[in-house]
C-alpha cells in the first residue's frame, strides 16, 4: 500500500489530542509514503495527552484559516474528549470538514474525533463506532452506531472510524487503504 504524492491534514484543537491517536496514524501515514500535516485553530503547537495526562507538544503545519480541501487528500480526526470537543465549536473547524466531505475525499475518524462529523451533519444514514459514549450522539445525528474495532462505510465519501487507543492497528489498515 502506498500513498506516495498524497497530504493528509490530522485536525485537532489547540489541546486535549489523545497523543496515539495522533502519533500511530501519523506513523502509518508516512511509513506508506503520505505526507501527513497537523492542522489547526492557530499557529506554534498543540498540546497532546495521554488520557488525562499531559504529554508530547507537536507544532502546527497549517492554520484553519490557511486551510482548504483542495491541499488534502485525506483527512484524520484523532480523539481525545477536549479534543473533540473543542474542534467541533470551531466554525471553520466544521467548513473545513464538511469541505473535504463535499469533495469525496476520505475521512478517518477515532474515539471522540468525530463530535465535529455530528456537528457538519455527515453522519446521517451513515454507519460507524467510535468511543462508547459517543453512540448516542450519533443515533440521535441519524447514525448506525456499532460497537467494532473498525468500521469502514462506503458513500458520498469513505468514512473509516474506530473506538480508542486499543484498535490503533486495525484503524491503521484501514485508513491507508482508504487513503490509497
Amino acid at each position: 500500500m502506498t500513498l506516495e504524492n498524497k497530504t493528509v491534514a490530522f485536525l485537532v484543537g489547540p489541546e486535549g489530542i489523545e497523543q496515539a491517536e495522533l502519533v500511530e496514524p501519523w506513523k502509518a501515514v508516512s511509513e506508506a509514503g503520505g505526507t501527513p500535516r497537523l492542522v489547526s485553530k492557530d499557529s506554534g503547537t498543540v498540546q497532546a495527552f495521554n488520557h488525562l495526562t499531559p504529554a508530547d507538544e507537536f507544532p502546527v503545519d497549517v492554520t484553519l484559516d490557511d486551510a482548504s480541501a483542495d491541499q488534502f487528500d485525506a483527512l484524520v480526526l484523532p480523539g481525545g474528549v477536549a479534543n473533540g470537543d473543542q474542534v467541533r465549536t470551531f466554525p471553520a473547524a466544521v467548513s473545513f470538514v464538511k469541505a473535504i466531505a463535499d469533495a469525496g475525499k476520505p475521512i478517518a475518524v477515532i474515539c471522540h474525533g468525530g463530535w465535529v462529523l455530528i456537528e457538519a451533519d455527515l453522519v446521517r444514514d451513515r454507519t460507524l463506532t467510535s468511543w462508547p459514549s459517543l453512540q448516542t450522539d450519533y443515533r440521535n445525528a441519524g447514525a448506525t452506531w456499532q460497537d467494532q474495532e473498525t468500521v469502514v462505510d462506503e458513500g458520498a465519501f469513505t468514512l473509516v472510524s474506530s473506538r480508542k487507543p486499543d484498535d490503533l492497528p486495525a484503524f491503521n489498515r484501514e485508513l491507508v487503504r482508504a487513503f490509497e
